[in-house]
């Protein structure tokens, strides 16, 4: 009986501390995770074709955040490079400060800067520069300013001929802008290019790379002379009358006063002549009488 008991107690105890054993196990193990498919390995997109005529990047649109207020137009061209020429420019006819004070002012609209790299002025006519007065060289650079923003995807809305700062001359200073297939053709009647890039823009700012000085028509006007007044009275015929002798030349003068000469001494000669004949008549006659 006692040996029944004690395998009885054995046999609870080794029960029990197995099912501690397999429950510590069981809290002990992580879980196992589900069981996922493998994803299928993404396939990149094919490269779209290259355009035949390069176009501009696209502008920022109108969600985009404005930039700081003070846009620094000289710190933009030097960081480009390339620009020295058109930084000198711009300071000495103090145009970059006009520039400054009416992107610090603006709250709507902005400027547009076409901007010609020293390659570009490299290419003008030696010792044009120069040549220019103060007054020329501020209108050369007004001229290469639109007084409106324009991105680079509204340069077929532009009218032409298009304004700018240099104000408005007809047949002197007009820009005309022709935008095709991404490509912007800018003409002034004496200057033909394209814009080439994109240098800088924003929501009020943009400047454009072009690939040659904009120069206009009014610095190759050729001055006229002022048109004849009309008159009542008939003009007088292109020509002269002519004359119907030609004025005497000193030698002919001398040859007539020789001639006037010549005929005055033959009509003495015969008056002498006369004379004695007259007279030997004369005593012929007598003597015939008095025989």
């Amino acid at each position: 009986m006692m040996k029944k008991q004690s395998l009885l107690s054995s046999s609870l105890a080794l029960l029990v501390s197995f099912l501690y054993f397999t429950t510590t196990l069981a809290q002990l193990s992580p879980a196992s995770a589900p069981f996922k498919p493998p994803q299928p390995t993404p396939i990149a997109p094919a490269a779209a074709p290259k355009p035949l005529v390069p176009s501009l990047p696209q502008s920022p649109s109108d969600s985009t955040p404005d930039s700081t207020p003070a846009v620094d137009i000289v710190g933009i061209l030097r960081k480009a490079k390339s620009f020295n020429i058109l930084i000198r420019l711009m300071k000495t006819t103090q145009l970059i400060n006009q520039l400054n004070a009416q992107l610090l002012t603006t709250k709507s609209g902005g400027i547009t800067i076409l901007a010609p790299d020293d390659s570009a002025f490299s290419e003008l006519k030696a010792g044009f520069l120069n040549s220019l007065s103060d007054g020329q060289k501020l209108e050369l650079l007004q001229f290469h300013v639109l007084s409106d923003y324009v991105s680079s995807s509204n340069f077929d809305t532009l009218t032409n001929p298009v304004r700018t700062l240099a104000g408005a001359k007809p047949g002197k200073v007009e820009l005309n802008v022709i935008s095709y297939g991404g490509s912007v053709n800018i003409s002034t009647g004496e200057v033909n290019t394209t814009i080439t890039g994109i240098i800088y823009t924003d929501k009020h700012l943009a400047i454009y790379k072009v690939g040659k000085v904009l120069l206009p028509m009014d610095f190759f006007a050729v001055a006229k002379a002022p048109a004849k007044a009309p008159s009542l009275a008939p003009e007088p015929s292109a020509k002269a009358p002519k004359a119907d002798k030609d004025p005497l030349s000193p030698d002919s003068s001398e040859s007539s006063q020789i001639n006037s000469t010549n005929e005055n001494s033959g009509t003495v000669k015969i008056n002498v002549h006369g004379k004695w004949v007259s007279l030997v008549l004369g005593l012929v006659l007598m003597t015939v009488f008095s025989s």
